[in-house]
């Protein structure tokens, strides 16, 4: 048998100070351990970085901008939060007084298509609205846009609307080509989307344009936030009379640990989730007035009673309980996301009845939130019973901002 150098000095070690050899054997242990150990750490993080960039995925959503005929109060006059007769409501009743438009106008909303926009799968008539799906509590807010950090968003978008307009996202990472906003910005001549009217800036009615969205990390939950936050897009052609047309929908970040998938790579969450975009959609200042009164403003009308009654204080761009689809089961993990848009008017107050919720944290059962700003907050259903779910400014609440939800 031969021996090695170090297999040598160790036979001599082990014999001459036998203590001293168990030590030194204990040490080397020790450290092949620790060896180990850290290549072991260094493989896993190594081969969920791997995983991590293998789960990123591209998230294609295939939108249209399309008109519709909205009704703010399908119940009319039936108001669902006390039984009451609308009958006379400036804001909702044709009949209210001369030149009234009432509860139904042309608006604009965002709806989601399969590919190629062969069929349409989120909005009326279509599946995922109907009562008992999960979007039925929509209303007129857009289709949800879903992705993981690292990810990329690719909306093929579509102008079947009878105006301008576009896609502009908050949050997310994109050029020029996929800001959505027209504006002299100062870019190099020739860069693309330069131009203030260039690329996705402005889609013309029947136009077309592909948005590439990037989300890094800092599009995502930050260290006080739950595992996932909610951005809005919209239209910016021009904003305010887009986003009164109604163009306005939600974008859903999510920490990468916290979702699976299904066998498509769709994302599934863990928990319920329910969207509530709070605004006065202001139909004076829409950039469809002219499709809701071809012939401008009514003759011999009151125009302050004309003009209040065309602000739709709605949730989901309805009125008096008519958002239905709140349903969720006691014990169940449910977030809620939360939006605004609008004026100096848009200072809302979302308040659950029965229930807390954590924002950031941060216990509550009433949250704030202004113009373009958002709020991601956790439920705890622990109450079962039908609950009022309204704005608690009261101008807002009197006007209808208000609907209940049900824990079962």
């Amino acid at each position: 048998m031969s021996y090695g150098i170090n297999d040598i000095t160790d036979k001599i070690m082990q014999i001459a100070e036998p203590n001293n050899f168990r030590r030194r054997m204990d040490m080397k242990a020790n450290r092949e351990r620790v060896f180990g150990l850290a290549a072991l750490a260094a493989i896993i993080f190594f081969v969920l970085g791997m995983a991590g960039n293998a789960l990123a995925a591209e998230r294609h959503y295939w939108i249209k901008a399309e008109e519709v005929q909205w009704d703010f109060m399908p119940s009319w006059p039936l108001n669902l939060m006390d039984g009451s007769d609308m009958t006379g409501d400036i804001f909702t009743d044709p009949n209210a007084f001369s030149g009234a438009k009432g509860r139904i106008y042309t608006k604009a909303a965002y709806r989601q298509y399969t590919e190629g926009f062969e069929q349409l799968i989120d909005g009326a008539f279509a599946p995922s609205r109907e009562p008992g799906a999960p979007n039925e509590h929509m209303g007129i807010t857009g289709p949800a846009i879903r992705a993981v950090v690292g990810d990329t968003i690719v909306v093929h978008f579509k102008n079947e609307t009878s105006i301008d307009t576009s896609v502009h996202p908050h949050g997310v990472l994109y050029d020029k080509t996929g800001e959505g906003a027209p504006y002299i910005d100062n870019c190099n001549p020739g860069d693309p989307g330069c131009d203030p009217a260039g690329p996705g800036d402005v889609v013309p009615p029947g136009g077309e344009h592909i948005y590439v969205w990037g989300v890094p990390d800092r599009a995502g939950p930050g260290p006080n936030d739950a595992s996932s936050i909610v951005w809005p897009y919209h239209a910016h052609t021009p904003e305010t009379a887009s986003t009164n047309a109604g163009l306005i929908g939600p974008i859903v970040i999510y920490r990468p640990n916290a979702v699976g998938f299904d066998a498509s790579g769709a994302i599934v969450t863990r928990f319920r989730e329910f969207f509530t975009l709070f605004t006065i959609f202001n139909e004076n200042a829409s950039a469809l007035f002219d499709a809701n009164f071809p012939n401008g403003v009514p003759k011999r009308v009151d125009p302050d009673e004309f003009e209040e009654s065309n602000l739709m204080h709605g949730m989901n761009g309805l009125l008096w309980g008519n958002n239905t689809g709140y349903n969720m089961q006691a014990g169940e993990k449910v977030r809620w996301y939360i939006m605004a848009m609008g004026t100096e008017v848009d200072m809302h107050t979302a308040h659950w009845h029965g229930v807390t919720l954590l924002r950031n944290g941060h216990r509550e059962d009433v949250t704030g939130i202004f113009p373009a700003t958002t709020a991601t907050l956790e439920m705890l259903t622990d109450n079962p019973g039908k609950w009022m779910f309204h704005c608690h400014v009261n101008d807002h609440l009197d006007a209808g901002m208000m609907t209940t939800f049900t824990i079962r």
